[in-house]
């Protein structure tokens, strides 16, 4: 999971957070709680072995620490898709080290502020159903307006391979990836505008974001 640093992240939620103000402070307490909430559905899903953040700022590996993930530095520092590879290639490398069965990778998008563990379990329930069934051998989740990817997984062995950016769903599916199919709303929805996040806010906004946004309203319990 990438995570920007916090002053550079969720440009376009500048001012979300505080009724258009845009002060660095409320929009950095945003983004944050965003991951937050994010990493917290994910290790909440029994299918998540391990969560890797990848990321530079150090607050956001303070917080993502406390909830269990691990962090790795950004060091490529060459926007998403270098994240994503670097931290694929970093897990794999450690669990060979540690003698660990290898695994399949998922990369996960960080601003999925009402994602349910469920759904996160069934999509990849639905990833590893296509590759036992020889179907494909990486899978994508596209997006709620069907043209970007929250989620992409590849089965044991197979690079990750991300295209993530603008039109990514397309560029996953033409590099073989597989769309999975399921409504999946939490897992879809990727909080980009302030419209996305009253819709996430609709939906079942994570505690986090929710206490952030309206103490009294739109949260799940913590």
């Amino acid at each position: 999971m990438p995570v920007k640093p916090l002053h550079v992240a969720k440009s376009r939620l500048r001012g979300a957070a505080d009724r258009g103000i845009g002060d660095p402070q409320a929009h950095a307490r945003l983004a944050l709680s965003l991951a937050l909430d994010t990493v917290a559905a994910a290790r909440a899903a029994n299918r998540v072995g391990e969560i890797v953040v990848v990321t530079s700022d150090p607050e956001v590996s303070a917080g993502v620490t406390a909830l269990g993930a691990s962090v790795l530095a950004d060091e490529p520092a060459e926007g998403l898709n270098a994240a994503l590879r670097h931290g694929a290639e970093w897990h794999r490398r450690r669990r060979r080290i540690k003698n660990l069965a290898a695994a399949g990778v998922a990369a996960l998008q960080a601003d999925l502020a009402a994602l349910h563990p469920d759904e996160l379990d069934a999509a990849l329930a639905a990833a590893q159903a296509l590759f036992a069934a020889g179907s494909a051998t990486r899978a994508f989740c596209a997006d709620a307006h069907g043209d970007g990817t929250t989620l992409l997984v590849a089965a044991v062995g197979v690079a990750l391979d991300p295209r993530f950016g603008p039109g990514s769903a397309d560029a996953h599916r033409e590099s073989g990836a597989a769309a999975l199919p399921g409504a999946w709303p939490g897992l879809r929805l990727d909080v980009d505008t302030e419209a996305d996040l009253r819709e996430a806010e609709t939906a079942g906004i994570g505690p986090r974001t929710g206490r952030l946004l309206a103490p009294d309203r739109g949260s799940r319990p913590a």
